[in-house]
Parts: C-alpha cells; structure tokens; sequence
C-alpha cells in the first residue's frame, strides 16, 4: 500500500501542470517536447490544420480531460491524438507485421499551469526501432515518418 501511495504521490509532483512543473515537461529519449505558446484549445486546432496540411489522417483523439469532467471533475487539458496514413499502414505491416500495434503515431498535448500548452510525441524512429524483423524498410519509413511529424509539430508549434 505504502508503494502505491509512493507511486502515485510521485506520478502527481511529475504530473505536467502539477506542483514540480511550472511549464513543460523534460523530453524522455526519444521524444520530442514542444513549449508553445498557445492555450490548449488553440494548439488542438492548430495541430489539427498541420495534421491535414501535410496530408496525413487523424485517426483517434482520447482525453483525459474529458473523461475526468465525465466523473464531474477538472484536471488540466489533455488530449492523445492518433496520426497516421493508408499507405504508411501498408508498408508497415509489409514489413513488421508485429509494428502494427503501434499506429497510430501520438501526439500528446498538455495545458501548463500558466495557461499555455506542450505538444511532445514518440518520434516514430524511436517507435519503430524495436522491431528489428522489419530492416531496411521499417528504418526508412520511420525516416520519413520522422520528417512528417516534426514538420507538423513545428507548424502546430510556430507562433
């Protein structure tokens, strides 16, 4: 019991918004964190324009924020949205069909304590790096994966 306590007395000082963040939160490896300087509501529409400005698909939205006002609380904005695209799918299962448990790609957006908001995600190359079976091809899609999602975290991002 104690450890569980411990654990979730941890997850709350970590928690981004929470007493230990005053804004975004450190990039674990392999992630990209982005402080912006829109409010959460701004930065979930301005993803959703560079989500289709550079023609791939929004495929799953969850939010936690949602689902806690559902139980009549307010916790700080957070929202998981799912990108991805047909023919990404395709060459992926082409070549690891295990890989497939890992499309969508996620951004993940946050709203900080001072109003603003954090857009961070997995970069697919660091997703995708485990599944050694899909070689050269699931290296190169990830490359190019890895473009794509830091050109629509930039222009989410930008001022």
């Amino acid at each position: 019991m104690a450890r569980i306590l411990g654990i979730l007395l941890v997850g709350f000082l970590l928690w981004p918004g929470g007493p230990a963040r005053a804004a975004a939160w450190e990039a674990p490896p392999g992630w990209s964190v982005i402080d912006t300087g829109h409010s959460y509501k701004a930065l979930i529409g301005r993803l959703n324009a560079a989500v289709k400005a550079n023609k791939m698909g929004l495929v799953s939205r969850a939010s936690a924020t949602l689902g806690a006002k559902s139980l009549g609380q307010t916790i700080p904005g957070n929202m998981v949205v799912g990108v991805y695209r047909p023919d990404f799918a395709v060459r992926m299962l082409a070549a690891s069909v295990p890989a497939g448990i890992e499309a969508p790609i996620r951004f993940y957006i946050t709203e900080n304590g001072d109003g603003t908001a954090t857009l961070s995600y997995k970069k697919p190359s660091a997703i995708f790096a485990p599944y050694t079976d899909g070689g050269a091809a699931l290296h190169e899609l990830a490359a190019e994966l890895d473009t794509i999602f830091a050109r629509i975290a930039r222009e989410a991002a930008a001022p």
